[in-house]
């Protein structure tokens, strides 16, 4: 990828990631700032003509378009000016959303191998986890896959060596310093220390995820599925 020639904003560069994309960038580090930039952000690019997708991310958005009906240069004057209004838009009012999960046992088989690697007992691995009030920075992954901040990093762990090839739907999980939830069952290399009941991806449903960018979680302990 290579740096844009054009359009310069305080708070946003441009980096021309393809023929046919381009990547605003917010921040180089996760921040609340940058999210709160991406959440203004992404619903007015998706309403451009010309642009095909786009992929928000902790503090960056891709920009996919169609090369035959807008240039990079048209893109990034129209997110120029998207971000100018938007910098004094008003947030859209979060939603919180309580997820009950029940932890270890059959639906959590890593939880004791995070309170080992932790210095914790599971228990307090549980206890931990469920303290914590959870932002939803971005979908990503698979449909609905909710990449969430605010874990506590006392309970940070590595992800698995070798990711296993069938994670079940519902599993909630901890990667690093980062939680999240499968939507659906797919291959995963994070550790999986409970699961849940909810349906976290419906394609019939209006909307089909469950969360938004922007939401805020709970996880509530629940003693079975």
């Amino acid at each position: 990828m290579s740096q844009s020639p054009g359009m310069r904003v305080p708070g946003m560069r441009t980096i021309v990631a393809s023929d046919r994309s381009l990547l605003l960038v917010f921040d180089d580090r996760i921040s609340l700032a940058a999210h709160r930039d991406v959440l203004r952000l992404t619903p007015l690019l998706r309403s451009v003509s010309g642009v095909t997708n786009v992929h928000p991310a902790y503090a960056s958005i891709l920009i996919d378009f169609d090369p035959l009906a807008i240039r990079h240069s048209g893109v990034e004057r129209t997110a120029a000016e998207l971000f100018a209004q938007a910098v004094a838009a008003p947030l859209p009012e979060p939603s919180l959303v309580e997820i009950p999960v029940a932890y270890g046992g059959e639906y959590g088989p890593d939880l004791e191998a995070v309170a080992a690697l932790t210095g914790h007992t599971p228990d307090e691995v549980v206890a931990i986890h469920s303290s914590a009030k959870y932002l939803v920075y971005f979908l990503g992954f698979s449909p609905g896959f909710p990449y969430l901040g605010g874990m506590p990093e006392s309970i940070a762990a590595p992800r698995l060596e070798t990711p296993r090839r069938r994670v079940p739907a519902g599993s909630v999980a901890i990667g690093g310093r980062q939680t999240g939830v499968y939507p659906m069952a797919s291959p995963g290399g994070w550790r999986i220390i409970g699961r849940t009941p909810l349906r976290l991806f419906e394609p019939g449903a209006d909307p089909p995820v469950l969360l938004q960018m922007g939401d805020h979680v709970r996880f509530v302990v629940k003693g079975s599925i």
